[in-house]
């Protein structure tokens, strides 16, 4: 009767512990932040879901939002951020998803984008030899393609030039990424996203 108490009174000990040390485990995270702190917990999560398009270029030339309008045939409204990086450069997937258009899309001259149902990205002045294809699933840090040169040739009806008179990857003024980003078909600023 005395071991079966004791084994009893040791069995509830056991579960008093296991529960204490899980509720300390879920009330701090392993870096030691407090996971209580909502705000905290959102920004780092969202992060965590998005990688940098282009590795060893983080300069915006052209922040999200109204601006004037750098070259005939851009928008005063920017509806995503311009990366300079030099042409050739690679492009990563900045999430997991399917790409869903390749090709020449107006003022974003060679455009590749991808979607995973919540988001859409469209990644712009992209080099005309397209490295993925249309229905191609993808993940997030895979090499998509490369940044495209100023002048593209062979576009039919192409209504971008430069000051010469050659004709140009949209309306640009040079070599760039140009990363739009939609949530449920909505533009908004990547850098609230993106791990900048």
């Amino acid at each position: 009767m005395f071991f079966s108490f004791q084994k009893h009174f040791f069995i509830i000990l056991l579960f008093i512990f296991i529960c204490f040390t899980g509720l300390v485990f879920l009330l701090n995270s392993a870096d030691g932040s407090n996971l209580l702190e909502a705000d905290s917990l959102e920004l780092d999560f969202s992060n965590s879901n998005f990688v940098w398009p282009t590795p060893g270029y983080k300069t915006i030339t052209s922040p999200y939002g109204y601006r004037k309008a750098p070259t005939s045939g851009a928008g005063v409204f920017h509806a995503g951020i311009d990366i300079g990086a030099t042409a050739g450069s690679k492009i990563l997937a900045a999430f997991s998803g399917t790409v869903t258009y390749i090709g020449f899309y107006g003022a974003n001259g060679y455009t590749i984008r991808i979607t995973d149902g919540t988001y859409t990205a469209n990644y712009s002045h992209v080099s005309p030899y397209f490295l993925v294809y249309v229905g191609q699933v993808v993940n997030k840090g895979d090499v998509i393609a490369t940044v495209g040169p100023k002048n593209v040739y062979g576009v039919p009806n192409n209504k971008f030039k430069d000051s010469n008179g050659n004709p140009i990857n949209g309306a640009t003024t040079g070599p760039h990424l140009h990363f739009s980003l939609y949530i449920d078909g909505k533009h908004t600023n990547p850098l609230s996203y993106l791990p900048y």
